[in-house]
């Protein structure tokens, strides 16, 4: 019998924050980070993203910039070093319990971000979840470049890399359960069989309204 597939965007839906800007603060705490303006700027590009007006390939040209002559090995070192100290405290409890839930029950679940990968992976393995997908960035003489391979799990795209997916498992699903925070998924949300909106932002919430989609208030870190 065909099971359900639970897929879940990243930010804001299952950890309180957002991890490419928690990323961004992780750099500028160890000191990888000189610049004092960096953080500004990644705030001025994220409230972009929040209004779902982001250019991301010129976000991704920015935020790359201080990993251009790290190893991949160094770099793949310090994301288990964030995951653990920023992101893992800011899990929120309802996210934490119902990812239990599911995987108690052998449901799939995939989570799907415009996070860069090599977090988005990170993050997922912390959390439990099996499968996950981000933007994947190109690798040229070991080091993560700028440059974005294939189609960037961003608003649209997130359909496009999710029907890929999909295609390569050996299973069907009987429905796509969906759950975000951000007007970028709202071509996701109406993809999917059903759509669940975690606190979500102004402007998704309004697009919610007369349709059969649940809203929730998740407020609780699961380690605060």
């Amino acid at each position: 019998m065909p099971s359900p597939l639970y897929i879940f965007d990243m930010d804001d839906t299952l950890i309180d924050g957002d991890c490419s800007m928690l990323w961004n603060q992780f750099l500028v705490d160890k000191g990888f980070v000189k610049d004092p303006d960096f953080l500004t700027t990644d705030q001025k590009l994220m409230a972009l993203y929040g209004v779902g007006k982001l250019d991301m390939e010129a976000y991704l040209a920015f935020t790359m910039q201080p990993l251009a002559a790290m190893p991949c090995t160094k770099v793949d070192e310090l994301v288990a070093q964030f995951v653990a100290e920023y992101v893992e405290p800011r899990v929120f409890k309802e996210a934490q319990a119902l990812l239990a839930d599911l995987k108690a029950k052998q449901i799939p679940m995939v989570i799907i971000s415009a996070t860069v990968s090599f977090i988005v992976t990170q993050v997922a393995k912390s959390l439990g979840v099996e499968h996950a997908l981000g933007i994947d960035m190109a690798v040229i003489g070991d080091h993560y470049s700028a440059q974005i391979v294939g189609i960037p799990s961003y608003r649209q795209g997130k359909i496009a890399r999710l029907e890929q997916w999909i295609n390569a498992q050996q299973s069907d699903f009987s429905a796509l359960h969906f759950y975000t925070d951000s007007i970028n998924d709202l071509p996701l949300c109406e993809y999917a069989d059903h759509a669940y909106l975690i606190n979500p932002c102004q402007q998704l919430e309004q697009a919610a309204q007369g349709k059969n989609w649940q809203i929730y208030h998740w407020n609780t870190r699961a380690l605060a």
